[in-house]
Parts: structure tokens; C-alpha cells; sequence
């Protein structure tokens, strides 16, 4: 079997052009988690149906990463990537014409299926498209712009929402506005993977973790699934949690809230660079055991203050130990399929995103809020807690030597 070899200018940042393609379609998946306030009012539903429909979007995600997750590795990452944006505008236009919770969930759906497209696809573009000079910043550019987009899908929404006309339109309208250039940089961007010749039937692949990485995977994996599922608490929770103990009813400043923790991660993507991705997987979850002790105990004491501190924390080290998972991924992964096991690590990372989060909203029902906000908490604090552990006896032997 042959291959072409695509022809990528060196001189060019074309690696910094498909991270902001990255962020634009990330975006758009954040943009409903200030407004469920405003859908709730409008609708009429329950604070565990706020969880359900977030659990939704992680099923569409989970699903485009099983179903579609090696597809880019066979098609190129320019199809797949734009196929991303496409779902995207359909998800946009199911909110725009949203009339109940039918379309509410399939904009959720077909959000969750855009960024399962984009997670494996994005991130080997972005990385295979950098000089390799350039290598280390196009690895935190890809990691930079998925947890900048879904921040600043937030902060967009609560702005707009809060400040401008039509809240529950504007947001969406605003990106497509977005999509469309996204759209066209896909255009202009070189393709990246070398495509089979000729191609071979296009087969869901499901988890592919080939046997030489699953050493650096299982762990990557692990301290993936603990640090999204605190995102996920931020992203479905956190603004009614603020709402309501709180008094936080500026959908700005919801939407800043959830912005802080992802910035806070792209932080610790940062500071991955000092540390070292081998001591930057454990030290990442304790640091994140640190952030959850905060949320917890703002939780208790309804401070703002301290939710926002704890998301800070825990963000960082979530970012630290998330940039050193992927980029120890794809430094074993093989190229042929990289962006498939990209792709399943981000099942791992979004299988923590979701099932949280629908235990919160489970429990919320009998215990109220708070409270099943604090037993997640716990919950939490123990897996993270573990898998520093865990990772801290299995990179001592590495160290060592």
C-alpha cells in the first residue's frame, strides 16, 4: 500500500491557523451553559435535566470518538475537521429554532458529535502541521485551544445573554458568524496525515490502543478521566449551584466563572513545561485533590471567593496533568494511528465529563444541590487522590533510571 506524503510549509505557522479552528468549533459547546438558567425559566424543567441534557452532548461525543474516531487517519484531517463545523451549524441552528427539549437535545447531540470529531482530528493537526522546531508549542496550542474554546464559549454566551438583545438567539447567531471563518481557514489549511492509496473502507475502530502505548496510556487516561469530570461539574452545574446558594444571577459573570477554570487549565498546560510531562501526570492530580478540598469547602461556607479559588486550582492542575496526557500520547502513538488513540483518550477524559455529572444531578433531587455537589466532591477527591498514587509508584521506577 502507498502513501502520499503531503507537502506542509514549514514557514508558515499553519499550526497556529488550525488551533484557532480548534477553539472556534470547541466554542460552540459551551455556549448553552450560562443560558440554562433562561431555559429553565422558558421550558420548564428541573435542575437533573440540566445534567441530563449535558449528559446528552458527552454521549454525542463519546460516540463520534468510538464511531468516527480513526476516520481522520484514513480521510485526512481537513474532511474530518470540517465535517466538525458542519455538525456544528446544525447544533447552532437546533438551538436558534429551539421550542422545547426535543431540539434542545439534539443540538446537544450534534454538539457532542462535532467535538468528538474535533478532539482527535484538531489536536493531530495541530501537532503534525508545526515545524518540528515547533513541536512542544503546537502540542500546547492544541490542548490551549480546545480548553480556551469551551472557556470562552462560556464567557461569550453570558455576556451576550446578560448585556445584549435576544439571549437565547444572539449567542448562536454570533457563532455561526464564527464558524463561517473557521470554515474558510479549513479551506486554505494543508492536509497533514499521510493518506493511504488507496484508501481502505472506512470501519469504526472503537478503542484503539496499540499495544506499545497502553503504558503511557492507562495512566494518561486515569488522570484524564479525574480532571474532566471536575470540568464537567463547572460546565453543567456550577452556574445554577452559584444562582442559587450564591445569589450570582449576572449570566456574565456565570460564564466568567466557567471561564476561570479553563483558563486556570491552560495555565497548568504551561507549567507542564517546568515540571515535565513523566512528574506532571501525578503531581497534576494532587494538585487537583487540592482544588476539590476548595470547592467543597465553598460549598459549605457559600462563598464565591472560594468556588472561584477552587476553581483556579483545580483547573491547573487539571491543564498540567491533561497537556502531558496528550502529549505523551502522541509522542508513542504510531502515525498511522494517532488519531484514533488520541481519540480514545478522549473517551476516557469525556466518559469523567458525564457520568459525574448525571450522579450530581441524581442525587440533587433527594439531597438538593449542595449536597450531592459535596458527595461528588468526595467522590472525587478519592479517585484523584488514588491515581496520584498510582502514577507516582509507576513513573519512580522511570525516574530512577
Amino acid at each position: 500500500m502507498s502513501r502520499s506524503q503531503p507537502q506542509v510549509r514549514s514557514d508558515r505557522p499553519w499550526y497556529a491557523v488550525a488551533a484557532v479552528v480548534f477553539a472556534v468549533g470547541m466554542a460552540g459547546t459551551t455556549l448553552p451553559t450560562p443560558l440554562y438558567v433562561l431555559y429553565r425559566e422558558e421550558i420548564g424543567f428541573s435542575p437533573f435535566m440540566v445534567t441530563v441534557i449535558f449528559a446528552v452532548y458527552a454521549v454525542g461525543v463519546i460516540a463520534a470518538l468510538l464511531v468516527a474516531g480513526n476516520f481522520s487517519d484514513v480521510l485526512g484531517r481537513r474532511p474530518v475537521i470540517f465535517a466538525a463545523l458542519v455538525l456544528s451549524v446544525l447544533s447552532a441552528v437546533c438551538f436558534l429554532f429551539e421550542d422545547g427539549l426535543v431540539l434542545l437535545f439534539l443540538g446537544r447531540l450534534l454538539s457532542g458529535f462535532a467535538a468528538g470529531l474535533l478532539s482527535g482530528a484538531a489536536t493531530a493537526a495541530v501537532t503534525e502541521l508545526a515545524a518540528p522546531a515547533e513541536r512542544s508549542k503546537a502540542a500546547f496550542a492544541a490542548t490551549a485551544a480546545n480548553m480556551g474554546g469551551l472557556g470562552c464559549g462560556a464567557l461569550l454566551s453570558g455576556i451576550l445573554a446578560e448585556y445584549a438583545p435576544y439571549p437565547l438567539k444572539l449567542p448562536y447567531l454570533v457563532h455561526l458568524g464564527l464558524l463561517a471563518v473557521g470554515m474558510l481557514l479549513v479551506a486554505v489549511l494543508p492536509e497533514s496525515v499521510e493518506r493511504p492509496e488507496p484508501r481502505p473502507a472506512l470501519r469504526p475502530q472503537g478503542m484503539v490502543v496499540p499495544s506499545q502505548t497502553r503504558p503511557v496510556f492507562v495512566p494518561a487516561a486515569l488522570a484524564s478521566f479525574a480532571g474532566f469530570s471536575v470540568l464537567g461539574l463547572f460546565t453543567a452545574v456550577a452556574p445554577s449551584f452559584a444562582a442559587q446558594y450564591l445569589g450570582v444571577d449576572n449570566l456574565a459573570v456565570a460564564g466568567a466563572i466557567v471561564l476561570v477554570v479553563f483558563m486556570a487549565s491552560t495555565a497548568g498546560q504551561l507549567l507542564m513545561d517546568r515540571v515535565g510531562p513523566v512528574r506532571a501526570l501525578p503531581l497534576g492530580c494532587t494538585v487537583l485533590v487540592g482544588g476539590l478540598v476548595l470547592i467543597g469547602s465553598s460549598l459549605l461556607v457559600e462563598s464565591l471567593g472560594v468556588l472561584v479559588a477552587g476553581a483556579v486550582v483545580a483547573g491547573i492542575g487539571q491543564g498540567m496533568s491533561f497537556r502531558a496526557s496528550v502529549a505523551e500520547v502522541s509522542r508513542v502513538a504510531p502515525a498511522q494511528q494517532r488519531g484514533a488513540t488520541i481519540s480514545a483518550l478522549f473517551v476516557a477524559a469525556y466518559v469523567g465529563i458525564s457520568l459525574p455529572v448525571v450522579g450530581i444531578g441524581a442525587l440533587a433531587v433527594a439531597l438538593g444541590l449542595r449536597g450531592a455537589g459535596l458527595i461528588f466532591v468526595g467522590c472525587v477527591i478519592v479517585v484523584a487522590a488514588a491515581v496520584a498514587l498510582y502514577l507516582a509508584r509507576r513513573t519512580e521506577p522511570a525516574t530512577a533510571r
